[in-house]
């Protein structure tokens, strides 16, 4: 008995698929994206968040190392552009570290953050706790902005340059600069203190000073409130005539951002 021949493309053996509606359509792809979903995720939040906490807090340290960070102002010696006292709310400023990266250099008029160096340090002291682990912890929080570096960090004007010379003598109309005044629009009127008119003058805004000539590579700098500052002047006696090295700015101030009345940026005029 032969058996019956099929022929091979007798397809009436297979249902026929109803094709989707656009509901189950729907359903379908919402489906497929959860499950990619679920692949993606290798870890429960619990472990995710402590990672994304400890990247976000390297990258923070980062910028603060490399780009910029706030620092707080503690005095009043650079009133009327910055705002600082004993026991009162100081302006906290943002110090941009790569405004003179890449060849640029500080220029007359630029308000900058410096490190002091060895005969301006004898008056500071460290606010890191004897204690190794808080200590520790301190200098963590610094890499992060949270508190200051342990490091006597200072702000003043620039008022010249390597190769100028800077003065101010009795019938110098203010401080001159290779014989021409320069500009002192900005700072504090009516000064702060009385001058001796035995050892300085108003236009001097305090002592009498110099010829100094700035050493290549440093900076001769002045607080704008000229007769509460102790700076470049009151340093005249040092190993560097009251200058500071240019490797020690650690960059420039280009804003205020607090208190919220007081947010702005802080002017570099051209005061040359």
């Amino acid at each position: 008995m032969s058996e019956p021949n099929i022929p091979a493309d007798d397809r009436s053996a297979a249902p026929a698929e109803r094709p989707l509606t656009e509901r189950e359509k729907v359903a379908a792809r919402r489906e497929e994206a959860e499950q990619a979903q679920a692949a993606r995720r290798t870890y429960p939040w619990w472990v995710e968040f402590p990672i994304i906490l400890v990247i976000a807090l390297l990258l923070l340290a980062l910028f603060n190392s490399f780009v910029g960070r706030p620092y707080l102002i503690p005095s009043e010696s650079m009133e009327p552009t910055l705002h600082g006292c004993e026991g009162c709310e100081g302006d906290r400023i943002f110090v941009n570290k790569l405004s003179y990266s890449f060849g640029g250099e500080p220029e007359p008029g630029d308000v900058v953050v410096f490190t002091g160096p060895e005969s301006w340090n004898d008056q500071y002291v460290s606010q890191r706790s004897d204690n190794s682990v808080l200590r520790g912890l301190q200098t963590g929080l610094s890499y992060i902005g949270i508190l200051a570096p342990d490091e006597n960090a200072l702000v003043k004007r620039v008022i010249a340059t390597g190769g100028q010379t800077v003065q101010c003598q009795a019938g110098d109309p203010g401080v001159m600069v290779d014989g021409e005044k320069v500009d002192d629009s900005y700072t504090q009127q009516p000064l702060t203190y009385k001058v001796d008119p035995m050892t300085g003058s108003d236009a001097c805004q305090g002592a009498y000073f110099g010829p100094v000539t700035v050493p290549e590579g440093h900076l001769w700098v002045m607080g704008d409130n000229r007769t509460n500052s102790g700076d470049s002047r009151f340093h005249l006696g040092d190993e560097l005539q009251g200058t500071i090295p240019e490797e020690n700015v650690v960059g420039k101030v280009t804003a205020k951002i607090w208190p919220l009345s007081r947010i702005g940026g802080v002017d570099s005029p051209d005061i040359q």
